[in-house]
């Protein structure tokens, strides 16, 4: 059994992270960009959340409806649709309110997918609102485990209008507890639909839980050992969660330390390494992932190892370790869809067998259940592994501006995000008055714009600087000390 321990950076309200570490190793990373004031930051709708949307126009040769999910544009580059949905027998026109829910996230050109099926998902169940459907996991195999949770769900369908659907999490779990969990999904969906009632056509009605809460209830089903947040709020909200839903209470930390809790525990360095082409095992060998539109391709090579007594045994250790390795790098870096592995050669039937059931053994950790479908007859392994969120390349990159698809460089957001925790960190390190940070001159642009906010969060005068001697994304402190002084500095310069 795995330790789990989860990390919880929350501090900057711009960007929420989450790390799921498994016996001391970062497992998987989510990610979220904010809402600004509006309710919405353009381009990051993210599965679970509700909105009142206007369709805008219908494609009828694909049964398509595009629409319009709040005032700001975060769809299309023109900005008339942020959303689509397969129409099937819905009868909808142009104009038309429609209440919906994203189903899947935007990624790289494609638009999030919406539903006119709302489902809202608890710890233990999921409310299906103004539905007769009705279901129990199909990971519960035991049967009377299975009959207790059906009589449980066929009593409450015969007592409220909805439908409901029992998760995995639920197996073995009191009923006051599952009943518990219902009247909070009740409640929270007449909150959904009185909001609907009231407001203007396109907003959004219900954000799905914060990073730290949706990890909680969604992506660990199994014991959680500790929690470590570094935001106060986040803290009181993780012990909340643990008391009502953890039968076994992990220890719930409050981190409030100077230097930011990823780069404390080492996670941020190991962020960086996933976006890397190149992955090295510490045997020497090494993997490369190239991931294109619709399949990634993962070549394993045996580069300096060779501590095997021979070339079979060789090539057979390095295979496993790097199938134990990218079965890891499939889940931190959230890569969906098709996945085809070239390992090093084999001729031994009982080698190649041998591998794929370690390989296999290694995925069966991810709850993504990843599935081999067949070694090829040119060595290929072909597996496919379920899409659920943006995989970690496209949230922290985008496609280089210079040379296009062939290349790839940090968001801006991202950027602007590691410059404010570093600007957290030296002003809790000491009382100066004023900092000059200098940057490349597109990053410092495009932070200006958050410049003002920074100094009231921070209470210091923070001067930011552009130059093109410096490489995109990268940053430095150039002076700390008084006012005065930094502004005699920075008129020097001009």
């Amino acid at each position: 059994m795995s330790i789990i321990k989860i990390v919880a950076d929350v501090r900057e309200v711009e960007q929420t992270r989450i790390a799921l570490l498994e016996d001391g190793k970062l497992a998987e990373v989510f990610i979220d960009f904010n809402s600004d004031d509006d309710g919405i930051l353009p381009g990051h709708v993210r599965q679970g959340d509700i909105f009142k949307a206007r369709v805008e126009t219908l494609v009828p040769a694909i049964n398509a409806a595009f629409l319009k999910l709040s005032p700001k544009s975060s769809g299309s580059p023109k900005g008339a649709n942020n959303a689509f949905m397969y129409v099937n027998e819905e009868s909808i026109k142009p104009g038309h309110e429609i209440i919906v829910q994203v189903i899947r996230n935007a990624r790289k050109n494609k638009a999030p997918r919406v539903t006119p099926r709302i489902s809202i998902p608890g710890r233990w169940l999921v409310l299906v609102p103004n539905s007769t459907e009705s279901g129990i996991s199909q990971r519960i195999s035991d049967s009377s485990e299975r009959r207790r949770l059906k009589n449980f769900a066929d009593t409450m369908k015969s007592e409220i209008p909805h439908g409901i659907i029992i998760r995995t999490a639920a197996e073995g779990v009191p009923e006051e507890f599952l009943r518990a969990d219902l009247d909070s999904l009740l409640e929270l969906w007449q909150e959904i639909s009185a909001k609907a009632q009231s407001a203007t056509t396109p907003c959004m009605l219900y954000r799905d839980m914060g990073a730290l809460g949706r990890v909680l209830r969604d992506e660990v089903s199994g014991k959680i050992d500790e929690i470590v947040a570094d935001d106060a709020d986040a803290f009181e909200a993780a012990k909340s969660f643990a008391e009502r839903f953890c039968q076994e209470k992990p220890n719930v930390t409050l981190y409030d330390g100077i230097t930011p809790v990823f780069e404390y525990f080492g996670i941020e360095d190991e962020i960086r390494k996933a976006l890397d082409r190149k992955v090295w095992l510490k045997s020497g060998a090494y993997l490369v992932f190239d991931q294109t539109e619709a399949l990634t391709v993962v070549d394993v090579n045996t580069g300096k190892f060779t501590s095997a007594p021979d070339m079979r045994h060789t090539v057979l250790a390095a295979n496993i370790e790097a199938a134990e390795e990218i079965a890891r790098q499939l889940r931190l870096r959230a890569i969906g869809g098709i996945i085809v592995v070239d390992f090093v050669d084999m001729d031994n039937d009982s080698d190649r067998h041998e591998l794929l059931t370690r390989f296999q053994s290694f995925l069966d950790h991810d709850r993504m259940k990843p599935k081999i479908f067949s070694l090829t007859r040119l060595g290929l392994v072909e597996l496919t592994r379920k899409r659920e969120l943006p995989d970690l390349k496209s949230v922290l990159t985008r496609s280089c501006p210079l040379c296009g698809d062939n290349g790839f460089i940090e968001r801006e957001e991202n950027i602007a995000v590691s410059i404010k925790r570093f600007i957290r960190k030296v002003t809790g390190a000491n009382n100066a008055e004023a900092f000059i940070i200098q940057t490349d001159n597109h990053t410092a642009t495009y932070i200006s714009q958050f410049i003002g906010k920074w100094q009231k969060e921070f209470g210091r005068r923070i001067f930011l600087t552009g130059t093109d001697r410096i490489t995109r994304g990268k940053f430095r402190l150039e002076f700390q000390g008084s006012i005065d002084e930094a502004e005699k500095r920075l008129g020097a310069e001009q």
